[in-house]
């Protein structure tokens, strides 16, 4: 079997490729606003959003190449949730993925605009999915509407707001955790879902990469909490401490490091127990949940 860190290259490389294609390109009018969509989105970051959305349709016994389109808007819905959270009335971040944020470059307006463009070309990619990739009406639909579903204001984008309305306050820890399932593990999940249903998955097999995906999003949260106290900031690529000044509520602040990392680690188990059910072909998920636990960015 190939090796873990080997696989994570080739599929990496193949994402990239498929982003590539799937953006416009900088020579495309209007040129600055297609440079500062590509500039956020291609080389840089882990891809493990379009990595779950293979890994799970793998899972199911799927073919890969069925979730190139999906796996390439999950990417760019990523990127852009980045450029906006990182905007002066967001965030305020200058540093990601080491590399100055978009706005720092392009001026507030085209990173505004840069972000849109990128969730709508998202979902243009998903309507390509029936002529480039051969899936069928049913399930484009369905996968769309995983997809709109777990960004809008049930999802990601509600969990911003109240990330926001948290500033500066002592929050409990079901209001932290609402945040973290939603701003950020409602994406992760909406991958695993996406992939399995292109991979023909069955619905015992959706509801428990679901449980999956909702364990994973809160395991990377906790373990970027614990990275923003104590990670190295040349390998997070931005400021360490960035969260603490803004005021923002934390999972070591609220319950230590320690109990923060026993919880990371109850996340990942819970993860692990979920395929318990799954063939081999799930082992890249395995791996992918136990990366969580040691990762430096």
């Amino acid at each position: 079997m190939m090796k873990f860190r080997d696989c994570w290259a080739l599929r990496l490389e193949k994402v990239e490729r498929i982003l590539a294609e799937a953006l416009p390109g900088r020579h495309e009018e209007p040129k600055l606003l297609h440079e500062a969509m590509r500039y956020s989105t291609l080389e840089g970051g882990k891809r493990l959003r379009a990595l779950l959305a293979m890994a799970a349709c793998e899972a199911v016994g799927g073919d890969l190449k069925k979730t190139g389109g999906f796996a390439a808007a999950v990417e760019m819905v990523h990127a852009y949730s980045l450029i906006h959270d990182d905007l002066p009335c967001m965030d305020d971040d200058d540093m990601r993925r080491g590399k100055p944020t978009n706005h720092r470059v392009f001026g507030e307006a085209v990173a505004v605009l840069a972000g849109d463009g990128l969730l709508t070309q998202a979902f243009l990619e998903l309507a390509r999915m029936p002529e480039k990739y051969g899936i069928s009406a049913e399930t484009t639909v369905r996968v769309v509407e995983e997809l709109a579903q777990a960004i809008g204001s049930l999802g990601m984008v509600g969990g911003q707001v109240v990330d926001i309305l948290s500033e500066g306050k002592e929050i409990s820890g079901e209001t932290l955790e609402y945040i973290h399932s939603h701003k950020t593990g409602a994406l992760f999940t909406a991958a695993l879902r996406g992939g399995a249903l292109l991979g023909g998955c069955s619905e015992r097999q959706l509801e428990l990469l679901t449980i999956y995906g909702e364990n994973f999003g809160l395991a990377f949260q906790i373990t970027d909490d614990i990275l923003d106290e104590v990670g190295d900031s040349s390998q997070t690529g931005k400021a360490v401490g960035s969260d603490r000044e803004a005021g923002k509520q934390t999972y070591p602040h609220l319950y230590g490091l320690e109990r923060s990392r026993e919880l990371a680690r109850e996340c990942v188990q819970a993860c692990l127990d979920a395929l318990e059910e799954f063939p081999a072909q799930a082992w890249f998920l395995r791996e992918l949940a136990k990366f969580v636990l040691i990762r430096e960015s």
